[in-house]
């Protein structure tokens, strides 16, 4: 501040993550945008929960506090599927999980307001943590109802999903003493319902009927997209919550504006001398190159937080990156990663989402891909030849997870794309996302297209290709145990299947955790299929959901001597990393 001669900030983040300044990092995004439109910004990065030391040592923002949880939900990020603490945290230096407090957007909040109060501003909640809660939510860890975070908080607004756009907005309201209450993408706290509005039954009413909630989170959900979400309302304790219409996606032109700014990728030398961020490793020299995810899988929160739709980066945008990447001083000739929630979404595009906003009663993918769904695979073959052919850059990974069954679906550059990232973009293994392959318990993850048959064909052209290219490369399978409608008879069939078809013994697989504002977590708290009201059987215990996983990691599960058919390698050797 001194050396820019700034005597007080307009805006002051504070985010449960050390500070990366990144693409990857919410944080950073926010500040630059923030930075680039004429605001003084400063960030503070997992301050003490113990003392004002931290907290004040921007001093006060002219306009507002910013507050965040951080890249992951504090509970997630501190706590695992059985509840136990988590020892490591791979956004705090050093590793060790010391620095982010259990709901951290929370305690934060409380600790401006305690050490803050002589000058009072703003307080202004933002990021996953803040945008999945911002209704009344069911909390795993607390096995109920909670509030919307925004009455817990006792924050003034909240902006959901991402908000480049809304910040500025909101920004330019706070600096010119106009009420922000238009703002799209905005929640705050009213005591009346505006004119127009949808209301959800409330969280009294939530927290006491499963049906109720049922019906609020479907409404909820429905009022996602730009284009069709209305207004809605949701009293808790005599007061309303008021959550505005999304704010509109970014255009291209936008998005590839704000990749352009300028990052370090690096941490901030105030964090860096308590050790090194594990996270650092795989962002540093990543390409985030779209936003958005047709998939609508259950158990995901992408569809909620970064929309059903897809916004594709331009191809020189991503490419200027990747050169930008190449002259950084640090750089070894490897980009790790260029993707996004499924790579190989780049570039597709629907025109009737375009015009008119996703279909309200049918998904892009499931039960089967929609023909109307334009793939952009041939674009992606081009974007990464021009990757490969930039000087200093000796290797281009595609490290994000893949739907198969879109590679599968494109008739005309499927395998050619295939072929593509086996014969040069990937780095010992790729990772696929099956889940399961039980049809019923793939229904139930709205993953139905993922199909056995489609994967088994997948994963016989990897192995061909991988075999004409004279590598030895490796499927990773994203699994994953106790999802609502699993039961131990279906792990023990997914075990079968992973045995004999795909060649492998999973080492590590996912527990289901319900996380707010997914209908999977829907199902897990009713008890119910959302769609028909038909009852689901979900295993809740803790010990049945770890004997679930167990099944297929236990010490029984590698016993069968198994041999990837006409490769000749073990199977139990090459294993995923799980997530």
């Amino acid at each position: 501040m001194a050396a820019l001669g700034w005597e007080r900030l307009d805006v002051i983040l504070v985010t449960g993550d050390s500070y990366i300044d990144s693409p990857f990092s919410g944080v950073a995004v926010i500040g630059k945008v923030l930075l680039a439109a004429g605001y003084r910004v400063g960030v503070i990065g997992q301050p003490d929960v113990n003392t004002g030391a931290d907290i004040m040592r921007l001093g006060s923002p002219a306009l507002f506090w910013g507050v965040t949880g951080g890249c992951i939900d504090s509970m997630v990020a501190n706590r695992t599927a059985s509840g136990k603490r988590r020892m490591s945290d791979d956004y705090t230096p050093g590793g060790v999980n010391d620095r982010r407090p259990d709901r951290a957007t929370i305690a934060y909040s409380n600790l401006i307001r305690r050490y803050g109060k002589e000058t009072p501003r703003p307080i202004v909640l933002g990021g996953i943590e803040a945008s999945l809660r911002r209704i009344a939510h069911y909390d795993f860890w607390t096995e109920g109802i909670r509030r919307s975070i925004l009455f817990d908080a006792k924050a003034d607004y909240l902006l959901y999903g991402e908000a480049e756009r809304s910040v500025v907005e909101l920004a330019e309201c706070l600096k010119e003493g106009k009420d922000p209450g238009s703002v799209r993408g905005l929640c705050y706290i009213s005591k009346e319902l505006p004119e127009g509005s949808v209301e959800l039954p409330s969280f009294e009413e939530s927290a006491s009927d499963k049906a109720a909630f049922a019906r609020a989170f479907r409404i909820f959900y429905e009022n996602n997209d730009p284009p069709t979400a209305r207004c809605l309302g949701q009293r808790h304790d005599g007061r309303y919550l008021i959550q505005n219409p999304p704010a509109f996606y970014l255009t291209q032109e936008e998005l590839d504006r704000v990749y352009s700014l300028k990052y370090e990728r690096d941490l901030h030398p105030f964090h860096r001398k308590d050790g090194e961020v594990k996270a650092l490793e795989t962002i540093r020299f990543s390409i985030s190159t779209h936003r958005g995810c047709y998939g609508e899988c259950s158990f995901c929160a992408i569809a909620v937080h970064e929309g059903r739709r897809v916004r594709s980066r331009s191809m020189e945008s991503i490419v200027a990156e990747a050169r930008g990447i190449a002259r950084h001083p640090l750089f070894k000739g490897r980009i790790h990663d260029v993707g996004g929630p499924s790579a190989n979404m780049y570039a597709s595009f629907c025109e009737r989402m375009e015009k008119k906003g996703c279909c309200p009663k049918k998904g892009c993918i499931s039960p089967k891909v929609c023909p109307l769904l334009k793939s952009g695979l041939a674009e992606q073959i081009e974007l990464l030849e021009r990757l490969r052919a930039i000087d200093g850059v000796k290797k281009v990974v595609v490290a994000s997870g893949l739907r198969h069954d879109l590679v599968l679906a494109d008739k005309k550059d499927g395998e050619r794309y295939l072929k593509e990232l086996v014969s040069h973009h990937v780095s010992g293994q790729m990772k696929i996302a099956p889940e399961h392959s039980e049809a019923r318990v793939l229904e139930k993850m709205s993953k139905p297209g993922c199909d056995r048959e489609a994967l088994i064909r997948f994963k016989d052209l990897f192995y061909k290709f991988t075999k004409e290219a004279g590598l030895k490369q490796f499927l990773s399978y994203y699994l994953m145990a106790a999802h609502p409608g699993c039961d131990e008879g279906d792990m023990r069939r997914l075990k079968e299947f992973a045995l004999k078809e795909l060649g492998t013994v999973p080492e590590q697989v996912q527990v289901f955790t319900p996380t707010p504002s997914t209908y999977s977590t829907l199902i897990y708290w009713t008890e119910r299929d959302p769609f028909t009201n038909e009852p689901c059987f979900v295993e809740k215990s803790a010990r049945g959901r770890e004997a679930q996983k167990s099944i297929l990691t236990g010490p029984e599960a590698g016993k069968e001597k198994n041999v990837h058919k006409g490769y000749g390698f073990k199977g139990s050797r090459f294993r995923g990393k799980g997530r």
